[in-house]
């Protein structure tokens, strides 16, 4: 049967035809896309249904041959995730959900979960677009989440599937992210402004921090900075690990010129309270539309400190560097000011890590009940929107969880898969309220298999940090709220006479790290009183102090049942199933280069039973 033939049967029957199913996620234009190799050959679009909880790609690859792509580990490709899709010579398509046994082996999965929406090639390139659920009950299928998701793409020349990993790539992306810089408006007023270090030669150091302070636009009336970016310079781009800009009480006394934040002249050190920040393999941050930094009032601040942290691994001489942040307000004023809250462990050495760790927890603690008292007014019910995750690199995964009343309300933010090398501002997909007396717990999960001595908490890229930047409104002064735990408890469980905190931190050094004494170290961490510092935009300090509560772990939820294929009884989850779409599935002939107009106008349910009524073959 003709597509002409098909087509025409589709136009008449289809008012006579109920719509079968859900819409099998976004059938427009997608919202987001990235390239995903470093010569800019694979090219993937994406969109996703949070209700229905369906992803659709679109992946564009410059060749003729197979397209794949899928979800991998952090650790090993064995096990990936991957559809793989192409169209032979004689014009038919070929299109399968497919896993990897071994690091090279593909091998197709015995239920089909991605559905096809359609698949062509031209001269140039090959484009295969499909949806699948967010979890299907297929346990070959990697789940899609909040977390990093790394991203493996791959192809070939001609339509052998066989994997080159000269052709094979991975790159972290958030598929999830809420909001996406490029689909917000920029008023026509908008005015840029630079924050930058100028001609800052790199000391051949593996670490430095520079920092300078700076002041903000002066403008004669109220603004809000709406968004920012980063301001790299192309050859130190991989030298640029972190910038922050924080700040300044306007009774701070500021020093001048360029020096280390953290070193001999504390005056560097002044001014706590982040504002905005950007870290390695993000990019620009554009705040929602109801809430702005504010400049301009007398409460805003009229300096700021630029911190800009370089990681000169290969001691390279005589680089120089102009990096910061731009900025763009307007005078068209938001509803809201916000601010930022820094959560997590205190940095400094009473965090420890552990060599050999297999898995090692950190706990930070924040006890919201003397937010007012310190705030020196009353603080409103805080509104946070969006956060930002920040470890060096033994970290694995990080979470901040809120309690009221002595009970866990709910995991504000995760990433169960953090990537180094992707540290981005992320929005919530809600605003979660913090209400004075909430208590909010930071956990950062360390892995340290490939260390051989104690990691120390501190502020160099082989140190290590746990922190978790909330954004929120209405803003208030407190600037952070971190905990650490009594480390001479900690010594004294681990077996070492010690009478004080700089004993304890050095007993450390005497600890002979087998299995069962991290497993100890970790538990005395978690049930040591924690010490909570409080500090304020001008540099006010409150202590307190606190325990540890449990983490109750939020469970998966119901898996998608297959309409594409027998999900066998060995591979049911015992989170249940939901119905899926009726949908098309099976191999392809032909006919199948009718079916993406068709399946786009009808759906794919309509589709099905149409098919199946005329006893077409797919």
């Amino acid at each position: 049967m003709t597509c002409a033939l098909l087509f025409g049967l589709f136009l008449l029957m289809a008012l006579a035809v109920p719509s079968q199913g859900k819409r099998l996620g976004p059938t427009s234009r997608l919202r987001y896309s990235r390239f995903l190799d470093p010569s800019n050959v694979i090219f993937l679009r994406w969109d996703f249904d949070l209700e229905t909880e369906i992803i659709t790609f679109e992946l564009q690859v410059r060749t003729t041959g197979w397209v794949g792509l899928g979800v991998t580990s952090r650790y090993t490709r064995a096990g990936s995730d991957l559809v793989v899709g192409g169209v032979l010579p004689d014009g038919n398509v070929y299109f399968s959900d497919q896993h990897l046994v071994d690091e090279d082996t593909l091998e197709e999965d015995g239920s089909q979960d991605a559905e096809l929406q359609g698949l062509t090639e031209d001269a140039v390139y090959t484009t295969m677009r499909f949806s699948r659920p967010f979890r299907s009950c297929d346990p070959h299928d990697q789940d899609i989440t909040s977390d990093t998701i790394r991203v493996l793409a791959t192809y070939g020349l001609d339509d052998t599937l066989k994997l080159d990993r000269d052709r094979t790539f991975v790159k972290s992306i958030f598929l999830l992210q809420i909001v996406h810089p490029d689909d917000l408006d920029v008023p026509e007023d908008t005015i840029i402004h630079d924050l930058e270090i100028t001609d800052f030669l790199i000391p051949e150091d593996d670490t430095t921090y520079a920092c300078t302070f700076l002041p903000l636009p002066i403008v004669s009336k109220k603004h809000h900075i709406f968004k920012f970016e980063p301001k790299l310079l192309e050859h130190n781009e991989t030298m640029v690990h972190h910038i922050l800009v924080y700040a300044c009480g306007n009774a701070s006394v500021l020093p001048t010129g360029i020096s280390d934040c953290y070193g001999a002249d504390p005056a560097f050190s002044l001014c706590s309270q982040v504002i905005v920040g950007w870290a390695v393999g993000g990019t620009s941050y554009q705040f929602p539309d109801d809430v702005g930094v504010s400049l301009g009032t007398p409460l805003d601040p009229q300096w700021i400190r630029l911190e800009i942290h370089y990681s000169n691994f290969h001691n390279l001489p005589g680089v120089y560097d102009s990096s910061g942040i731009r900025l763009y307000y307007t005078a068209r004023l938001r509803k809201y000011d916000m601010g930022v809250l820094q959560l997590g462990f205190f940095t400094f050495p009473i965090h420890f890590i552990p060599p050999g760790a297999e898995s090692f927890l950190s706990y930070g603690l924040c006890k919201t009940e003397k937010f007012e008292e310190i705030n020196g007014a009353p603080v409103p019910d805080i509104q946070v929107y969006g956060y930002l995750l920040h470890t060096h690199l033994a970290g694995r995964a990080l979470q901040a969880v809120q309690y009221r009343n002595g009970a866990q309300l709910r995991t504000i933010c995760k990433d169960d898969s953090y990537d180094f090398n992707l540290q981005e501002t992320r929005d919530l997909p809600y605003r979660a309220e913090i209400k004075p007396g909430d208590e909010l717990l930071v956990e950062c999960h360390y892995q340290t298999l490939d260390r051989d001595s104690l990691t120390f908490g501190g502020p160099s890229t082989i140190n290590e940090m746990c922190l978790i930047f909330l954004f929120y409104y209405p803003r208030n002064n407190i600037s952070s709220c971190m905990g650490y735990p009594d480390i001479i408890h900690v010594a004294q469980e681990l077996g070492e006479e010690v009478s004080d905190s700089m004993e304890g931190m050095m007993a450390m050094n005497n600890v002979e790290w087998t299995p069962e004494n991290i497993k100890k170290a970790e538990k005395a961490c978690k049930e040591a009183q924690q010490m909570v510092i409080i500090k304020t935009i001008d540099e006010l300090v409150e202590n307190t102090t606190g325990w540890i509560p449990e983490i109750i772990p939020a469970t998966r939820g119901p898996c998608l049942e297959s309409s594409g294929g027998k999900v066998e009884p060995q591979d049911q989850t015992p989170a249940g199933f939901r119905a899926a779409p009726v949908a098309l599935s099976g191999s392809s002939t032909a006919t199948l280069r009718c079916l993406p107009l068709a399946a786009l106008l009808f759906g794919q349910g309509v589709l099905s039973w149409l098919l199946a009524t005329l006893q077409v073959g797919v």
